[in-house]
C-alpha cells in the first residue's frame, strides 16, 4: 500500500514537473511526503532539507535534463527508512535512481519530437480534439512512467538495496556518507555561481554570520531576519520605480505643453 501511495504522488509529481506547474516536485515537498506515507514524518522533513539544498542549483534548461529530483526524493527518504543509513548517506545512495529517471526523460524529449508533424496538421486542419489528445499523450506517458518506475523502486528494490547497504564495508558507507553531506553545498554553489551578484553579498554575509555564530535554539530567527531584508529589498526597489515613473511622466507633460516657439 506504501508503495502504490509513493507512486500515485510520483504521478501527480511527475504531471508538475513535466509542465512545471505548482513545483510540487521539488524534493523539499517529495521527500517530506514520502516520509509521510512511510510514517515518518520527521525523516521526510530532514531528508528534504538536504536533498533541496543539493538540487538548488540543478535546473533544466533547454533541453537538457539534471538528474531527476522526484527520484532523488523518494529514494533518499525509502533508503534511509528500510536501511537505517542517515539522509547524507541515502542521498548519495538515491543517485543512481535519480539519473536512471533523467536518462527516461532525456528519451522522451527525443521520441516525442516525432508527433509534432502530426500536431501541426491537426492544427491546420482545426481538429482541435485530436490535437487535444495527441498534446496530451506525452504528459500521461511520462506520468505513468514515474508512477511505475517509483513503484518498482520503491516495493521492488527495498530487499536488494537494504542486503547491498547491509554488505557494504565500513569505509564505503562513510564515503557515501561524506558525498552525500558535501551534495548540499555543491548545490547550493551552483545555485550561487548563477544567481549571486555583487549588491546581493551583504545580505549573505549577514546571513552566514547570523547562521554560524550568533545562537539559536533554530534557524527560525535567521529565516524571519531574512524575510525582513527582502521586504527592504522588496519596496526599495519599489521606491525607485516609482520614482522612475514620476520623473519620466513629468517629462512627457513638460514635452508635450510647448509648441514651436518654445524651443527645445
Amino acid at each position: 500500500m506504501q508503495g502504490l501511495l509513493i507512486a500515485l504522488f510520483a504521478i501527480i509529481a511527475g504531471i508538475d514537473f513535466w509542465l512545471e506547474g505548482f513545483y510540487i516536485f521539488r524534493p523539499m515537498i517529495v521527500c517530506t511526503v514520502t516520509g509521510a506515507i512511510l510514517g515518518n514524518l520527521t525523516l521526510g522533513i530532514i531528508a528534504g532539507g538536504l536533498t533541496e539544498l543539493a538540487f538548488a542549483g540543478l535546473t533544466p534548461v533547454g533541453g537538457t535534463q539534471p538528474p531527476n529530483p522526484i527520484m532523488a526524493g523518494v529514494m533518499t527518504v525509502v533508503l534511509a527508512y528500510t536501511t537505517g543509513k542517515t539522509p547524507a548517506t541515502a542521498i548519495g545512495l538515491a543517485l543512481p535512481f535519480s539519473v536512471l529517471m533523467q536518462y527516461i526523460i532525456l528519451f522522451y524529449y527525443s521520441a516525442f519530437s516525432v508527433l509534432t508533424k502530426k500536431l501541426d496538421t491537426y492544427a491546420a486542419n482545426g481538429e482541435t480534439k485530436k490535437f487535444t489528445r495527441l498534446a496530451l499523450l506525452p504528459t500521461w506517458i511520462v506520468a505513468l512512467s514515474y508512477g511505475l518506475i517509483a513503484f518498482l523502486c520503491v516495493y521492488g528494490a527495498q530487499e536488494p538495496m537494504r542486503a547491498l547497504v547491509n554488505s557494504m564495508p565500513t569505509w564505503l558507507s562513510h564515503g557515501f556518507e561524506i558525498a552525500g553531506s558535501i551534495l548540499p553545498a555543491v548545490g547550493f554553489g551552483l545555485l550561487l555561481k548563477s544567481m549571486l551578484k555583487a549588491e546581493y553579498v551583504p545580505y549573505l554575509l549577514l546571513g552566514f554570520t547570523a547562521a554560524c555564530f550568533i545562537k539559536f535554539g533554530n534557524l527560525m530567527p535567521v529565516a524571519v531576519i531574512g524575510v525582513a531584508l527582502a521586504f527592504i529589498e522588496y519596496y526599495h526597489n519599489k521606491r525607485s520605480m516609482d520614482n522612475e515613473k514620476k520623473i519620466k511622466t513629468m517629462i512627457d507633460n513638460a514635452g508635450g505643453n510647448g509648441d514651436d516657439s518654445d524651443g527645445i
